[in-house]
């Protein structure tokens, strides 16, 4: 028996429609695909503000960005710590910069603020005397009677003392300090104090004191001009500043009884003899410190005592800043994990010292812990 098979009509006809529907909808899908690639991408603009101390690593890594992620514009103003803390507490910046953590008044003020520490660097001693270009010796003592007004010459016995055969002239000594609110200024007045306990009583720390006199600059571009504008004066500004304005710097004695030369270097034996305890990034970090270690520790051979963290301040939900969406959010966090990242690679061409593996590791839990409306931002 033969089986002869019959293609109806109208079941052909019904194929011939589905499969054009089916094409249609796949070019349908494939032009939509297209306009969804093609559509420009949003442009995220992130505005941060605080520390010139960390200013030109900072300065360097926004340029480095731009060019990994086109659609993400980064602002920052070096307008010290302490611009950098206020802003942060109003709430008018989406990330700060501070030199010195929060004291606990300035936490309480800004609640759920995280610290992330992202680079090290070291205050640099700085001079202008016509004649003495380098190599010119201080101890911490000699360096707070300086700044304390109490040594006012040139060739002061006791500076005569720290270096035989240089011919100090008997001129007077011209202070140069930062006028505003410094990251800078913390790191050095705490190295005073920890050094002098006249300094600490009667001056003490922090981003602001009363300075007993001198000229005041606006950041360390403001001190390192006044330095170099000015024969006979001292003042104290971020390494790379020094470095970049050829001003003198001075080498300062540690604890291990070496006068030491502000450099890469002598700032990684620093952190590594320092051996920080890092609190969690949402904890107080009022009392870290690499200074306090350094200075007291007299197996830190080769270590420059005046060295230091730098932070990002950030909010642990970043839904409180009013100008903030989930999208501003996602990009401040990647670009956050970018500099613990790869942004270490550019830190030693500028004289900062690249993040410890085990501070990087640190910073990867606290960033982690960042939200936006309570949602979790690092996707991986």
């Amino acid at each position: 028996m033969r089986f002869v098979y019959y293609f109806h009509p109208v079941v052909s006809m019904n194929r011939k429609i589905i499969i054009t529907i089916i094409s249609i909808a796949v070019a349908l899908g494939a032009i939509i695909a297209y306009q969804e690639l093609a559509k420009p991408q949003r442009t995220i603009i992130l505005n941060g503000a605080g520390a010139s101390f960390p200013f030109p690593l900072i300065d360097k890594w926004i340029s480095v960005y731009s060019q990994t992620k086109p659609n993400v514009q980064i602002n920052y103003q070096s307008i010290g710590s302490g611009g950098g803390i206020r802003q942060h507490t109003e709430k008018t910046i989406d990330f700060g910069a501070s030199d010195a953590p929060l004291n606990p008044e300035q936490a309480s003020n800004a609640p759920n603020t995280l610290h992330i520490p992202f680079t090290i660097g070291g205050v640099a001693v700085v001079y202008n005397i016509p004649g003495i270009q380098k190599d010119l010796k201080f101890s911490g003592e000699v360096l707070a009677d300086i700044f304390m007004a109490r040594i006012t010459k040139w060739n002061d016995p006791r500076l005569l003392a720290l270096n035989p055969g240089v011919n100090l002239p008997d001129e007077n000594i011209i202070v140069v300090h930062r006028s505003d609110g410094s990251g800078t200024t913390f790191v050095f007045t705490e190295y005073l104090s920890e050094v002098s306990q006249d300094w600490k009583t009667n001056i003490g720390k922090g981003t602001v004191v009363n300075w007993p006199a001198g000229l005041g600059g606006k950041g360390n571009e403001g001190v390192a001009g006044l330095v170099s504008q000015n024969p006979y004066s001292i003042g104290y500004v971020e390494f790379i500043y020094a470095k970049k304005n050829n001003i003198p710097w001075g080498y300062v004695k540690n604890a291990a009884g070496e006068y030491v030369e502000p450099s890469l270097e002598s700032f990684k034996a620093a952190a590594a003899a320092a051996a920080v305890t890092l609190p969690r990034g949402d904890e107080s970090w009022a009392e870290v410190s690499i200074i306090r270690n350094v200075v007291h520790n007299a197996r830190a051979a080769g270590a420059y005592p005046i060295t230091s963290f730098s932070y990002f301040l950030v909010y642990k939900d970043l839904k409180v800043l009013p100008n903030m969406d989930e999208d501003m959010a996602r990009a401040l966090v990647e670009f956050l994990w970018w500099t613990i990242h790869e942004g270490q690679n550019y830190s030693a061409e500028l004289d900062y010292v690249p993040l410890p593996t085990n501070v990087v590791a640190h910073n990867e839990a606290t960033i982690r812990m960042m939200t936006f409306d309570g949602k979790q931002l690092l996707r991986s």
